[in-house]
This record gives C-alpha cells, sequence and structure tokens, in this order.
C-alpha cells in the first residue's frame, strides 16, 4: 500500500525578546540608624545619589517607614543591597520590580 503524501505546516520562527527583570532595593525604618549615617550610606553605595535625593529618601524612611533607594538589574541590585546591609542599614529582601 503506497503512503499518501502529508503537508507539514511549519512553524513561523518568532525570536522573543525579554528584558531581564529590574529589583527593588528598599531601605526600611529602625530605631539605631541615625539621618547623617543613612543619608551618608545612600551617597556612597548608590550610584550618582546626590545628597539632596538621599535627604528625600532618609525623610521617606523615617516617616513612611521605607524608601525605595534603587531600582535596576539584578546583579547590581544584589551587590548594592549587600553594601548597604554591611554598612547597617535595615534592609527589606530584594524583590522584583
Amino acid at each position: 500500500m503506497p503512503a499518501s503524501p502529508t503537508t507539514v505546516k511549519e512553524k513561523a520562527a518568532k525570536t522573543v525578546r525579554k528584558t531581564y527583570p529590574n529589583y527593588k532595593i528598599i531601605v526600611l525604618n529602625d530605631d539605631f540608624n541615625t539621618f547623617q549615617h543613612v543619608t551618608k550610606t545612600l551617597m556612597t553605595y548608590i550610584p550618582g545619589m546626590s545628597s539632596d535625593r538621599a535627604l528625600e529618601l532618609t525623610n521617606q524612611i523615617h516617616h513612611e517607614g521605607q524608601a525605595i533607594v534603587w531600582v535596576g538589574p539584578q546583579e547590581q541590585a544584589e551587590l548594592y543591597h549587600q553594601q548597604l546591609k554591611r554598612a547597617g542599614l535595615t534592609m527589606a529582601p530584594l524583590e522584583a520590580a
């Protein structure tokens, strides 16, 4: 019995580009870090952090209990998070933005 020809539909080759998720660094309020220490630490470890922005974030941390101080790629987020934590700031766990 001869085989009948079959039609095969080919899938269109599509390249779907996905961007890596960004991560948020969140500093939490605590009872032992001073405004000066938090502000100085943010300026030291977060690239491009101005003294005015650091002071705004420090006030937000104090009055609202937390602030997102940086958002970006995971590898950088892990580095900055660890540096802020080592400097004594109280940190929330990293989370995808």
